[in-house]
């Protein structure tokens, strides 16, 4: 796990520099703690034509081949350069086959897999790896750079292409320590932000910058660029089968999945929430370890907001090594922490406790197993539910619903208030389906964004409406039925883009890997292409998952409420942040009043501070943007 940074010119006037380069990649050494390194060729000319300049960066934090892992890496006669940031799970089956046709390892990393697959397979090698990864690899006989990031998303890669220049990045910060990095923002991500809380691939919070989507590569050659996707899953493919035949299919996957990611030459740990996905990760690896496995929790004296007694039961029941933290954030302080490390605005108020789990586990164990991915995959999300209820209220409730009663009824800061989930179901009422599915995720609306803005900025705004990103996912999945739809759309929209982009950060700052078996792609193919009637039936989601471990678990946990993952954001705008939010949205000195009306940032503060309307998630977005603006701007 690690941070990479480089670029490539084909002018020598856009040459990085050596000091440049070094400047890029000591920007995430936080990423990789434990050794750097870099590769720099020079622009050249040879009888064939122009030789692009090349430089490469890079911080490694090791978790394999501890001795041998140091990058820059190249082949056996140095026309194949690599840098990456990630894990292959399945390095060592790769690394047999590749024996066997004559390839020479002279380390026991990952990373030399990666580059004998290249030379054997060129761009189809990516194909073959199971794993979280981004990837840059340098092919002087071929004149080209291929950037490539996992199936998922797990690990970023952030890129600009301009002026006869790339740069690339593990984060942002990489890239704007080049001088010929361009900063200018774009509106629209910034309209796309409040809409999501995330802006989403490809674009950045720079109008030169862009993130490489999932799953995709892209070449860099004879001065031209071009991104292509290499994972070619159906979506709209549903496999015929019977729950017997799936349950034994996940089993197997599953149990494999985390046998694979159990491989590590340092500590390893997991976080257990008591939830069913984390619950279940944790018991199956405690199966196929011969030692208690360090598990860790992380609670609030709020009661509404506390796993951790579910959490103790699952430690005690799989027996593992159980260490639970209960702390009182300063939401204050990791405000602007949070604001530095994730580089553009990002508003998941998850990422608070999400931050101080990896701070503490990062004490005991340098790799995490999560258990991320399960909602998406076994339709456990509340909100699918609520879709599937909402077709029999279009009939015999939405119009009461969808009326003035629904707006008159009272505020709530409680994490699950009846009203404010009756609020939020009845706003979306007599909506299109794809549409009434995004206002039970979006943060801001149209009509509230349109209001907060000041006329020049929507000037600026390009004809195109933020929610193209999530209906091209969801009409991709055509002729699946709504709960299929949905949580697909979720899986290659929300999962990478706020989740994965959550947990790489948060972990990455402290230098701590985190690794999710149940986003194994085998695993995902297999679930992406089930009936949903094995993930869902009258009301209750990850059915499968209950047939097939049912007696992995206690009772218990099975049958409890779901909770999530979240903060008292409320309660702490009208407490703690009080203060802070009224001076950074309201003060003159605001930086957002150049995007945002400073009449509706205030009718938005009074409303949620008298408690008539609660915008606390709105007023999180929006303070975290107007502190990115004050930390990168």
């Amino acid at each position: 796990m690690c941070g990479i940074a480089g670029g490539l010119w084909f002018d020598e006037s856009q040459a990085l520099a050596r000091e440049t380069l070094e400047s890029m990649t000591h920007s995430l050494v936080h990423r990789g703690p434990d050794d750097t390194g870099c590769h720099f060729e020079p622009l050249q000319h040879d009888p064939a034509g122009l030789i692009p300049g090349v430089g490469l960066g890079f911080r490694r934090l090791s978790i394999i081949d501890l001795a041998g892992g140091h990058q820059p890496l190249c082949n056996e006669d140095g026309s194949v350069w690599l840098v990456f940031n990630g894990e292959i799970y399945n390095y060592r089956e790769l690394r047999r086959r590749l024996e066997g046709s004559g390839h020479t390892f002279r380390t026991d990393s990952d990373s030399e897999t990666i580059v004998h697959l290249y030379e054997d397979l060129g761009l189809e090698c990516f194909e073959h790896l199971n794993g979280m990864f981004s990837i840059a690899i340098w092919d002087r006989n071929q004149r080209q750079l291929v950037l490539a990031r996992d199936r998922l998303g797990k690990k970023p890669l952030f890129y600009q292409f301009r002026n006869g220049q790339l740069l690339f990045g593990s984060e942002l910060k990489a890239l704007t320590k080049a001088p010929g990095f361009d900063n200018k923002l774009s509106p629209a991500a910034i309209d796309q932000f409040l809409t999501y809380q995330y802006v989403p691939h490809p674009n950045s919070i720079y109008q030169s910058a862009n993130k490489l989507p999932p799953g995709h590569l892209a070449v860099i050659r004879d001065g031209r660029l071009q991104v292509k996707n290499y994972w070619k899953i159906d979506w709209p493919h549903e496999q015929e089968t019977d729950e017997a035949t799936a349950a034994t299919r996940l089993d197997e996957l599953l149990r494999d999945s985390i046998g694979l990611r159990l491989r590590s030459d340092v500590p390893l740990g997991a976080f257990l929430s008591g939830g069913i996905d984390s619950s279940l990760v944790v018991t199956l690896a405690q199966a196929q370890l011969h030692e208690p496995l360090n598990t860790f929790s992380i609670g609030f004296r709020e009661a509404e907001f506390d796993e951790t007694s579910y959490a103790r039961q699952v430690a005690a029941w799989a027996r593992t090594e159980h260490r639970e933290y209960q702390v009182t954030p300063d939401a204050v302080s990791i405000l602007d922490q949070l604001v530095y490390h994730y580089d553009e605005p990002f508003g998941d108020s998850s990422a608070i406790p999400t931050w101080y789990l990896c701070q503490w586990t990062r004490e005991h164990v340098k790799v995490a197993l999560t258990g991320d991915g399960g909602d998406e995959l076994f339709a456990g999300y509340e909100r699918y539910r609520a879709l599937a209820l909402s077709r029999w209220f279009d009939r015999l409730a939405g119009p009461l619903l969808g009326s003035r009663f629904i707006q008159g009824l009272p505020a709530s800061n409680r994490k699950r208030s009846f009203i404010r989930r009756v609020q939020r179901f009845g706003e979306a009422l007599n909506q299109p389906v794809a549409r009434r599915y995004m206002n039970w995720i979006q943060i801001f609306p149209e009509r509230m964004r349109g209001d907060l803005y000041r006329e020049g900025f929507l000037a600026q705004l390009p004809d195109e409406d933020p929610f193209e990103f999530f209906e091209t996912a969801w009409n991709r999945l055509a002729p699946r039925d709504l709960m299929a739809r949905a949580s697909l759309a979720d899986l290659v929209t929300y999962l990478p883009c706020d989740l994965m982009t959550k947990v790489d950060i948060a972990s990455m700052a402290h230098g701590l890997e985190c690794r999710q078996p149940l986003l194994d792609y085998r695993l995902v193919e297999f679930a992406a292409a089930l009936p949903t009637r094995h993930k869902y039936r009258r009301g209750v989601g990850k059915r499968l998952l209950r047939r097939t471990f049912d007696r992995l678990l206690p009772r218990q946990i099975w049958t409890r409420t779901k909770m999530g993952f979240g903060v008292p954001l409320g309660s702490w705008f009208q407490n703690e942040l009080r203060e802070l939010t009224q001076q950074r949205l309201l003060g003159t000195d605001a930086r957002c009043h150049q995007y945002f009306r400073p009449d509706a940032l205030r009718q938005i503060v009074d409303q949620h501070m008298s408690g008539r309307v609660n915008h606390q998630y709105r007023l999180w977005n929006l303070l975290v943007f107007e502190s990115w603006l004050r930390r990168w701007q």
